[in-house]
C-alpha cells in the first residue's frame, strides 16, 4: 500500500519550531517532504479531519494539530522510540469513504505490527477503526470511554455508532465494554441491552469506587477509543459536550497507561476535541498529548507473553463445592498481573478454552468458594 497517496504532511508551522535536543518531537520520524519510512516503526500517529459525522463540529480539523504542539514539547521517556507521525488522513469524498480509508490504513499497519494512534476527528471514526480488525478473521473485543452510551435509535453517526459497530456484519465483536458513562446522560435501556448482550459497563460512580479493577477490563481490549468528553470540562473544556463532572485528567492518563501496557491491545483513538471550545492555553490539547505520552510510555513498558505455559506464569487451581468444580488462575511473574481460564464454549468459532484477565480480587473471590462474576460473564459470551 503506498500510504503517502492518503496522508497530508505535517505542516511546516509545526515541525520548523524549535525543539530542545531531549524532547519527543527530536525522537520520531515525521511526514514532512518525504513520507517516514516504517521500516521497525512499532507505533504510528495519525491526525483526523473528519467532522461530518456530528452537528457541533466547528474546528474539529484542527484538533491533531493542536495536540501535536503540544506533544512534541513534552520530554521523551526512557525508552528508544519507534515511532512515525505520518501526518493528517486526508477526508474521502463522503463519511463512509473516511470510514474506509481508516479500516485500509490501520489493517495494513496493524499487518505490519504497527500500532496506530488515532487523533482527532468525531467520535463516529471509530467505526472504522473497528472495520480495520475485520480482515483478521478473529473475534475482538473493544473497549471505549465515553460520558454517554452512543447507541441511540436514530441520530448523527456521533450518536449512533456504537449501535452500528455492535450490530455490523459479519459480526466479529466478541465483547464491549463502556467505561464511565454517567447515569444521568443515559437512557437505563441502554444498559439493560448491553446486560442483555452480557457487556461490560462501568459508570463514573462505580470506576471511582474501585479503579484498580477496571485494568482487567482494559487488559482485555484488542482495541480503545476515548472520547473526550468523559473528561471533566474543568480539565477538558474542548468538546461541544464537555461535562462539568467526568474523569479527571489524572484518571484519563491511568486509563492510557493501563491501555499502553495491555499486550493485546493494537489500536488507539483520542476523538471529539474542538480547538474552539478549548480555552485560551489549549488545557484539552494539552490533556491529550499527556494521554498519548502515558499510552507510550505503557506500551514500551509491556512485559507478558501471554504464554501461559511458559515459566513465566505460576498456575494457581482453586477448587470449589458448586460447578465447575475448579477454576484455574494463572498470574504473572513478570507483571504480578493475573489471569483465570474459561472452559470451552459450545459455540463453533470458540476453538479452545479462553483465558481472560482478571485481578487479585477474582482469585479470592474463589478462593472463598464463590464464582468471580467475571468469570460468569465470560462463561455466558462463550454458550
Amino acid at each position: 500500500m503506498d500510504f503517502n497517496i492518503f496522508f497530508d504532511p505535517v505542516p511546516e508551522s509545526i515541525t520548523q519550531k524549535k525543539y530542545a535536543h531531549n524532547t519527543f518531537f527530536k525522537h520520531i520520524n515525521y511526514h514532512g517532504e518525504l513520507f517516514p519510512d516504517l521500516q521497525g516503526v512499532q507505533i504510528a500517529i495519525i491526525g483526523l479531519e473528519e467532522s461530518r459525522g456530528m452537528e457541533e463540529n466547528e474546528t474539529i480539523d484542527q484538533a491533531a494539530h493542536e495536540v501535536r504542539k503540544k506533544l512534541y514539547k513534552l520530554k521523551k521517556g526512557q525508552s528508544h522510540y519507534k515511532i512515525a507521525d505520518l501526518g493528517n488522513l486526508r477526508n474521502g469524498m463522503d463519511l463512509k469513504e473516511t470510514y474506509l480509508r481508516i479500516q485500509m490504513v490501520g489493517e495494513e499497519l496493524m499487518r505490519q505490527q504497527i500500532l496506530p494512534i488515532y487523533i482527532g476527528g468525531s467520535h463516529d471514526l471509530d467505526f472504522g477503526q473497528y472495520l480495520s480488525y475485520e480482515g483478521m478473521k478473529k473475534l475482538v473485543s473493544m473497549l471505549t470511554v465515553d460520558a454517554k452510551v452512543d447507541m441511540e435509535d436514530e441520530g448523527t453517526p456521533y450518536e449512533i455508532h456504537s449501535q452500528d459497530i455492535i450490530l455490523h456484519q459479519p459480526n466479529f465483536l466478541f465483547n464491549y465494554t463502556q467505561l464511565a458513562y454517567q447515569s444521568f446522560l443515559t437512557d437505563h435501556d441502554l444498559v439493560n441491552v448491553m446486560e442483555k448482550l452480557y457487556f461490560d459497563h462501568v459508570r463514573l460512580g462505580q470506576l471511582r469506587d474501585n479503579f484498580k479493577e477496571i485494568e482487567p477490563l482494559i487488559r482485555n481490549a484488542d482495541l480503545l477509543s476515548f472520547d473526550v468528553c468523559s473528561i471533566q470540562s474543568a480539565d477538558a473544556p474542548g468538546a461541544a459536550d464537555a461535562q462539568p463532572f467526568g474523569l479527571t485528567a489524572e484518571e484519563a492518563c491511568q486509563i492510557c497507561w493501563f491501555a499502553g501496557m495491555n499486550e493485546k491491545l493494537s489500536s488507539v483513538g483520542l476523538y471529539g476535541y474542538q480547538p474552539l471550545f478549548d480555552d485560551q492555553r489549549f488545557k484539552t490539547a494539552s490533556v491529550m498529548a499527556t494521554m498519548v505520552w502515558y499510552f507510550i510510555e505503557g506500551f514500551y513498558h509491556r512485559k507478558d507473553s501471554l504464554s501461559f505455559k511458559s515459566n513465566d506464569y505460576t498456575k494457581y487451581t482453586v477448587s470449589l463445592d458448586s460447578k465447575p468444580s475448579t477454576i484455574i488462575f494463572y498470574k504473572s511473574k513478570l507483571s504480578g498481573k493475573w489471569w483465570m481460564e474459561v472452559p470451552q464454549g459450545s459455540k463453533e468459532k470458540f476453538e479452545r478454552d479462553t483465558i481472560i484477565p482478571c485481578s487479585y480480587q477474582d482469585y479470592q473471590t474463589a478462593q472463598r468458594g464463590e464464582i468471580p462474576e467475571r468469570w460468569i460473564n465470560a462463561q455466558l459470551k462463550l454458550y
